[in-house]
Formats: structure tokens, C-alpha cells, sequence
């Protein structure tokens, strides 16, 4: 039996890799270049648009936890992402055209999956992934909307600009991880009291694009603010954020610094760096002005600015189960950010998952619903949450996991506590049948 997957991104490409390689035929169905997202700059499979990062590989980390559990699960995007990886500290950061193009070459070339090239804008009545993506076409939303019966919730998200290393002046700028952590990986540009706050007067004032009529009770996603954002809550509130200076040192001078620019490295080849934290919705020439405002930037040449786009999810609580299952069809799955996990390594994991169980469900086997000691488990029974009363995206994190009791002396640790809950997490994996 054939499987419909909608959506080439993160969460399709995985969840048709995974139905393949379990030998179901998947009609993979994907719109672009014929329509076009405003975010996106290729039709490659699997694009990461506003990041090249993966987040954290440690695995007392929420994000790295579930990178490991990828892993034992058997993910495809995340060996993928291994080969195409660039120094980024204690992250996996990886050349994203690289990738994309690896996951696109390995999906065409898989005899079981056939990659159609044209926009969906009905729910097959057939087996069918839902994995269009925050940026799903106006015509599947409204398909998806009489489905569900329910209004859409919209939030915002924002793409960082990405500069030319070879503009970046390293009279000023220095190489570094914070806290001398991994490989000297990130080009970090210092500011003092002066420059800060030159720069920051730059950017309170800078004109903003202007939303459209149907963006505007649209909300902004809490750890993807644009810059702009960040700043109107406070002068000191961007250096205690991506701009802290703590554990930058540059080891020329010996300095500590006021604030701090980081910019991680966007391709293999070294060439581009992305602006850390450097989200934005300003108008470009507003952009220019005020990266060549930072130290180090001032004759930097801009490959792309940010840019600002409407990202919409469906009320997961009320419409799935925890395996990603809906309520309303047993034969109809969702994954990808559309379900409410914000994030790529989320995306990610939740289409291993939708693939997983939907190979499960077509095999009449019982639906892995994981535990929630996993991360990817307290994941999907998070947004699935019908408690939920004001729903809102999602990332890995330890508070979504149940806690473990540790000794009144070491309850601040941390590291400890991210170990131990990860040993747990993996204990749990092991033990579960594919």
C-alpha cells in the first residue's frame, strides 16, 4: 500500500525514508519551485531555512538527549547531519546545502519513494503524513482547517543575516568558543559601554518591514524573537542574551568585553557566518546600517538579510495522540512543526516517529507511544497535552520531562541531573521494541 507524505522538509523527507526503508512505496509530495514559501531559497529536500544549527550534541542537554535517541531509533536525517557537520562548539551545526542536497540525492534515488512535485490542496483519503510545515500553502491550511475544525494558532519566526568571512575585519573580530569549550569556532566581535550603546541606539530606532492585514494577531515564538524584539524590553536585556560577553575572552588583549557578537560558521567551505541571535524583521538598508555598526562588521558584505515570515501549527492537543496519530482518522499522522514542536532536531524526531507508526499501523502492530521519560516521549505527550488551555510551540527541554530526586547537595548540579535523566531516557529506548 502506497503512503501520501506531505511535505519535503525535515519532518517528510524522515518520515518517507522511514516508511522505505520498512518497504512501503511513498508518494512524497512536495511544491516547490512551482510554489514558493517566501523562506525558502531552494527546492532541495530537508532545507534548513533560518539556521544551520541542530543545537546542542551534549547529551545532558534536552536538545542533545534527543539527538541520541534519533540515534538508537534508527533516524536517517541525523547520520545525514553528521557528514555534513562544521565546527560549532558543543553544537551540531552543519553546511545546510550540503545536506539538504544528500537528503534530496538519497530520496530520488530510493526505488520506493516517488518525489512529486506539485502542491497538495486536499487531505488524501488514503494513508497519508501531514509534514507541510509552518509554511503551509493557503489552500492545504484551508483544507486542513475544515478537517479539524478548529482556527489556526500563528506565530512569528525570523531568519538571522549571514555575512562573508572574508568582509569580517580580525583586527577587531577573534575566534573563540565561550568558555574555551570545543574548537575555537565561533568569530566573536567585542563592543565596549560606547559601541553597545551606539549599536543599540541604531537598532531601537531602525524602521521595521510592516506586517500584512491577516499577520498581524499573529504572536511571536519566545525563543526565535527578532533582535528588535529583545531590545524594546530593556537596554542590558541583549547582553544578558546573544550578546552576553561572559566566557568570550579575546586572548590577544585579555579584555573583558561590555557585549559580544557571535557569528557561526553557514558553510563547509568557511565562506559564510550566520549572526547569532541576530533574528530580525528591520528593514535592510536598516540592517546594513546597523551590522556595520558592530566592530569587526564595518565593511562586511551582507549574502543574505533577515527576514521575518508567518509560521502556523494546529491545535495538537485536541486533534493528535501522543503517536503522532489523529483522533479524527487512525490512517492520518502529522509531524514536522505543524503539530507545535519548534525546532529542527524536533522536526526531525517527530517524522522518525510519524514514519515509525505509520509503518506500524499498516502492519497492524501496536503504535509506539514512547515513554515520557524520553525526551522525544515527554515531546509528543507534551503537545498532545489536552489540558493544554493556551497551546502554545515547543522545544526539547528538561522541564517537560518528569524529574528525578537527587541529594539536597546536588540538586543545583546541573550536569548531574541532565546525565542521570538522560541515562534514564536511554535505558527506557533500549528496552522498547521496533
Amino acid at each position: 500500500m502506497k503512503v501520501n507524505v506531505i511535505g519535503a522538509g525535515l519532518a517528510g523527507s524522515e518520515a518517507s525514508l522511514q516508511l522505505a526503508k520498512r518497504g512501503f512505496e511513498v508518494n512524497l509530495y512536495e511544491m516547490r519551485p512551482n510554489v514558493e514559501t517566501g523562506a525558502h531559497t531552494t527546492q532541495d529536500c530537508a532545507e534548513f531555512v533560518c539556521s544551520n544549527s541542530l543545537g546542542s550534541y551534549d547529551i545532558t542537554n534536552g536538545s542533545g538527549l534527543l539527538k541520541h535517541e534519533m540515534e538508537i531509533l534508527g533516524g536517517e536525517l541525523i547520520e545525514i547531519a553528521k557528514t555534513c557537520q562544521v565546527p560549532a562548539g558543543g553544537a551540531l551545526a552543519i553546511d545546510r546545502h550540503a545536506f539538504s542536497q544528500i537528503v534530496t540525492k538519497k530520496i530520488e534515488q530510493n526505488p520506493n519513494i516517488n518525489l512529486i512535485r506539485e502542491e497538495v490542496t486536499e487531505i488524501p483519503q488514503t494513508p497519508a503524513i501531514i509534514a507541510s510545515g509552518p509554511l503551509t500553502s493557503s489552500k492545504f491550511a484551508d483544507a486542513i482547517k475544515v478537517f479539524t475544525k478548529s482556527e489556526y494558532l500563528h506565530f512569528f519566526d525570523a531568519i538571522a543575516p549571514i555575512v562573508e568571512k572574508d568582509s569580517i575585519n580580525f583586527d577587531i573580530a577573534f575566534l573563540a568558543s565561550r568558555y574555551d569549550k570545543g574548537e575555537a569556532s565561533y568569530i566573536n566581535c567585542p563592543m565596549n559601554k560606547e559601541q553597545y550603546e551606539k549599536f543599540y541606539n541604531i537598532l531601537i530606532n531602525a524602521p521595521k518591514i510592516e506586517r500584512h492585514d491577516f499577520e498581524k494577531g499573529a504572536k511571536f515564538f519566545e525563543s526565535c524573537l527578532p533582535i528588535e524584539v529583545l531590545a524594546s524590553r530593556g537596554v542590558d536585556t541583549l547582553r544578558f542574551g546573544p550578546m552576553k560577553p561572559v566566557g568570550l575572552i579575546d586572548k590577544r588583549t585579555g579584555e573583558k568585553n561590555y557585549a559580544v557578537v557571535q557569528l557561526r560558521q553557514d558553510n563547509s567551505a568557511k565562506t559564510l557566518y550566520n549572526l547569532v541571535g541576530f533574528q530580525t524583521n528591520l528593514k535592510w538598508g536598516a540592517q546594513k546600517e546597523l551590522l556595520q555598526s558592530i566592530p569587526g562588521l564595518e565593511d562586511c558584505n551582507i549574502v543574505r538579510y533577515g527576514v521575518m515570515h508567518r509560521n502556523t501549527f494546529i491545535n495538537s492537543p485536541t486533534l493528535l495522540n501522543p503517536t503522532l496519530q489523529t483522533k479524527e482518522r487512525q490512517d492520518l499522522f502529522f509531524a514536522g512543526q505543524i503539530t507545535g514542536t519548534e525546532g529542527y532536531t524536533e522536526s526531525i524526531a517527530s517524522g522518525l516517529l510519524a514514519g515509525i507508526n505509520m509503518a506500524k499501523f499498516l502492519n497492524n502492530e501496536p503504535l509506539l507511544e514512547l515513554p515520557k521519560e524520553t525526551m522525544l516521549g515527554a515531546l509528543t505527550h507534551y503537545i498532545t497535552n489536552p489540558e493544554h488551555e493556551n497551546f502554545q510551540p515547543i522545544n526539547s527541554n528538561w522541564g517537560i520531562v518528569p524529574p528525578v530526586e537527587l541529594p539536597k547537595k546536588e540538586r543545583k548540579n546541573k550536569k548531574l541531573k541532565g546525565q542521570i535523566m538522560a541515562d534514564r531516557a536511554i535505558l527506557a529506548l533500549r528496552n522498547i521494541h521496533l
